[in-house]
């Protein structure tokens, strides 16, 4: 008998051996599905020899058609993709060793770490959960005797005994129902991991590599939610439990009902847990592997440096043509005047004729009158002469 026989014979005994049974299945179902898909015997190496020898003719091709240069910065990211898929869909001892270890072991790792725990924090947590099961029971069993029973026929279905055993119920369902339910997931997810691994090799299916990714994410620190949660919720559960066995050796009301109370609360936490770790897991960008938004994200970049579409650009040019006349006259009335202002003493005749014109000319004409050759207000240019040169009128 193996040593996952021998875990799944006793897994009944308690919510840890369950654990532990899960984990070595688990472990045993990616083993074998890694032989399988990409083994020494492997269905899928063909098809992994294929899809390498397409990636490297597409990057041959783009060389050729000058879409891509030989260089380091174009070789480095494809060599470190090239490597890393082989890596991890033809060797088992690395797929295990990093991806395996990170997904099961790391969540357990910093549970143990926010809990103070020595060894591991989902154990710890299942002994617990054990004990306070073993206690719910316990009273169940002493207030279930003929005494116990005749009572309960005589009050009704809703009894202190019947409360108790419902609120096990959804304790159960919250703790170990989650707990087991991540725990096959993840196994699963981790027996299909290489299959995804090779489809990042290629642009179009990279988004599938990224599901995936947020999937193992998901499965993965769902239960260091359910940990934390939990311990908090246990420290509320263990005075509850005490208090069940009243004096006559029957179930507390208040304490039964107290308990379903927090069992209720505790179903409600998982549920929150579960949407709160879809939250975060869904606004991971996955290192760059999938760009659902690429359009948008041009459209982000194009408005950040400053560009505008060709489409607008056209739209706002006939807009803005009507505009024109008017924002030109009103910008070289304003450039003579202060033109005209800063003109020299001997040619203030020649400016206040010159200023009288523009005055007397409609904006919405969109023309002004020609101005003199030889005069000191030509427009803007004017403002901007060499400090040395002065007109010729001046210098005669």
């Amino acid at each position: 008998m193996s040593a996952c026989e021998q875990l799944t014979a006793s897994a009944s005994a308690g919510v840890a051996p369950a654990l532990r049974a899960v984990d070595c299945l688990s472990n045993e179902a990616t083993a074998a599905a890694f032989g399988r898909l990409f083994g020494g015997q492997g269905a899928l190496l063909p098809a992994l020899t294929i899809l390498l020898t397409l990636y490297i003719a597409f990057f041959a091709i783009s060389l050729l058609t000058g879409r891509s240069r030989i260089g380091i910065s174009a070789l480095t990211p494809r060599m470190m993709t090239l490597g890393l898929v082989l890596t991890f869909s033809t060797s088992w001892v690395a797929y295990q060793g990093v991806v395996w270890t990170l997904a099961t072991g790391a969540p357990d790792q910093i549970a143990g770490v926010l809990m103070g725990a020595k060894g591991s924090a989902t154990t710890l947590f299942a002994d617990r959960i054990d004990m306070v099961f073993g206690a719910i029971a316990e009273v169940g069993q002493t207030a279930g005797s003929a005494e116990g029973a005749a009572a309960s026929a005589a009050t009704g279905s809703f009894t202190p005994v019947n409360l108790m055993w419902l609120a096990a119920l959804l304790l159960m369902l919250g703790t170990v129902g989650v707990l087991v339910t991540a725990r096959i997931a993840l196994a699963v997810l981790l027996a299909l991991g290489p299959v995804f691994v090779v489809l990042s090799l290629f642009s179009g299916t990279r988004g599938l590599t990224a599901g995936w990714l947020r999937g193992l994410v998901l499965t993965a620190i769902t239960p260091l939610f359910v940990v934390l949660g939990g311990g908090l919720m246990l420290e509320l559960l263990v005075p509850i439990v005490a208090e069940l066995r009243n004096s006559q050796g029957g179930v507390d009301g208040r304490a039964a009902l107290a308990l379903f109370l927090v069992a209720a609360v505790h179903v409600a936490l998982m549920a929150m847990v579960m949407k709160v770790a879809g939250t975060i897991v869904a606004g991971w960008q996955v290192f760059g592997l999938g760009s659902p938004d690429r359009a948008s994200s041009g459209e982000r970049a194009a408005a950040s440096s400053g560009l505008v579409p060709i489409a607008e650009y056209r739209l706002d040019s006939t807009q803005q043509s009507a505009a024109a006349a008017p924002r030109r006259a009103i910008a070289i009335t304003q450039s003579g005047m202060e033109a005209a202002q800063a003109a020299p003493a001997p040619a203030s005749s020649r400016t206040s004729t010159i200023r009288n014109q523009i005055a007397a000319t409609p904006l919405h004409s969109g023309a002004l009158p020609p101005l003199r050759d030889g005069g000191r207000a030509r427009g803007i240019g004017s403002r901007f002469r060499t400090p040395g040169a002065r007109p010729k009128e001046m210098m005669r």
